[in-house]
């Protein structure tokens, strides 16, 4: 299992050697060194903790194999051009918003008396119950959550610049830490 950790730069496009356009995430991904090494004996799991060199952000991974030992150095050269990634990242948060942009409710129309409520939830219960029901679709907070995209394809890696090319869009802002595994 490979990983990294790594900061979103931006989207652009790139070209392959046939001309066709992909959509594109930058990552820059500096080395990461192993902190500690956790063990089925010691800790009740098996994993690896790594942290950035920067900021010293700590983040456990769980691969099959643990040949690692503490104080080694992770880099961007264990992964290939054409690699099958997943990304981790916090999504960009949205703040608190309505049903229509939350849920996508379509509203009330805006004839039929009335005046000001064609973005409204409509009714949130009644009848025999005294209260809401669980899981009723509000007006709440929304976004900053963790999200995982699969399947995606490393099209490019500047070893100079550490930096990963990775099809497609992956969650968050510029310059959220995003958590990059290969198989």
């Amino acid at each position: 299992m490979k990983f990294i950790l790594g900061r979103k730069v931006n989207m652009t496009q790139i070209f392959d050697k046939d001309g066709i356009v992909h959509p594109t995430t930058i990552v820059h991904a500096e080395p990461i060194t192993v902190t500690q090494i956790k063990t089925v004996e010691k800790d009740g799991y098996s994993s690896v903790q790594v942290s950035t060199s920067k900021t010293k952000t700590k983040k456990e991974f769980r691969p099959e194999l643990i040949d690692y030992k503490a104080g080694d150095s992770i880099d961007i050269n264990q992964f290939k051009e054409g690699d099958s990634i997943q990304v981790s990242a916090i999504s960009k948060g949205k703040g608190f918003q309505g049903v229509v942009k939350r849920h996508g409710f379509a509203g009330g129309p805006r004839t039929h008396g009335q005046k000001h409520s064609e973005r409204e939830p409509g009714s949130i219960g009644g009848g025999l119950r005294n209260k809401v029901p669980k899981k009723m679709r509000m007006a709440g907070r929304m976004g900053s959550d963790r999200v995982t995209i699969k399947n995606l394809k490393v099209l490019h890696i500047d070893q100079a610049a550490n930096t990963l090319y990775i099809s497609g869009a992956i969650p968050g802002k510029r310059g959220t830490l995003v958590e990059v595994v290969g198989k």
